[in-house]
């Protein structure tokens, strides 16, 4: 059935803009903003989603998305730059970034006291998921709200899950990070470690994927980025470093012993340092092959 309250989407980068034609191709009237004069130019209006002039016509759907970098752009969009009080009483925000699970829940109290409801929903699944709609959707919020969204939440993902309270959301997403990031960086140095010792990493994989060290990194991130050498999942490598010391901090706060993910996030820093700063996060396998040999 076609919607036809308007839906505000902002930001329409790698993963925001096949998440808008997505819902526009589902029905929904998406209102669309980015601050790229060139996403906005490549917006016509004739598949269902149009180019808003401005945030102040986005505020007047009844729902905005946001797939935007950070908190600070978030913040930035909604308090700065005016779009949560410019929003109606008994709107709805949807945070689909990555951001920071306590800043979410302030956000979600300033947002009650405006009448408007604020939940985040960030995605696992990069831009293929994006594409295809098969994104994992976590969502953070009171469980009305989750049931009001999860209709829309449903055209951008196989899996539309409620986590818990605000904030919610963001913190599964940013641990969910963390174990990607160890175990592409684990993953990594054990397939470079075998292709120096004479094993072919494709048969590796092959080897590997039916048995118990497995992971999202040798099902996919290898097979589609590193060993075709394209480096390009659609995720910067400046995003996972964020998300990853989000998580560490949730463990820090929590008291729990992050050994692992201290050297994990001190890898991840070192390589954000050595790449440039929009390389792709699968990059970190060609950083790791080219590092000086270990002695021994």
């Amino acid at each position: 059935m076609t919607a036809t309250a308007p839906t505000g989407f902002v930001g329409l980068g790698n993963m925001g803009m096949p998440m808008a034609r997505r819902l526009a191709a589902a029905g929904y009237r998406i209102s669309g903003f980015d601050t790229s004069p060139r996403v906005m130019a490549s917006i016509d209006g004739a598949d269902g989603l149009s180019p808003a002039a401005g945030l102040a016509e986005v505020a007047g759907a009844s729902r905005v998305i946001l797939m935007l970098p950070d908190s600070d752009v978030v913040e930035q969009v909604l308090l700065d730059d005016g779009l949560l009080a410019e929003m109606k009483p008994g709107s709805m925000v949807i945070d689909m970034s990555s951001s920071d699970p306590v800043r979410t829940r302030e956000l979600g109290e300033r947002a009650a006291e405006l009448g408007v409801t604020l939940i985040d929903a960030p995605v696992s699944g990069g831009v293929a998921g994006a594409l295809e709609g098969s994104l994992t959707i976590m969502v953070g919020g009171p469980e009305q709200a989750f049931l009001a969204a999860e209709p829309i939440l449903q055209n951008l993902g196989s899996r539309v899950v409620h986590a818990g309270g605000v904030g919610a959301g963001h913190a599964v997403k940013a641990l969910n990070n963390l174990m990607s990031a160890a175990h592409l960086l684990a993953s990594s140095e054990a397939l470079i470690a075998g292709r120096r010792f004479g094993l072919d990493p494709a048969v590796m994989l092959e080897i590997i994927n039916g048995s118990s060290g497995r992971s999202g990194s040798t099902e996919t991130k290898w097979p589609r980025y590193v060993l075709t050498e394209s480096y390009n999942a659609g995720f910067p490598v400046r995003l996972m470093v964020k998300d990853i010391k989000l998580a560490l901090g949730i463990e820090r706060a929590t008291g729990t012993r992050s050994v692992v993910s201290e050297a994990t996030v001190a890898a991840w820093s070192e390589a954000l340092n050595d790449l440039p700063p929009d390389a792709d996060h699968t990059a970190i396998a060609r950083w790791l092959d080219n590092l000086p040999t270990s002695p021994g």
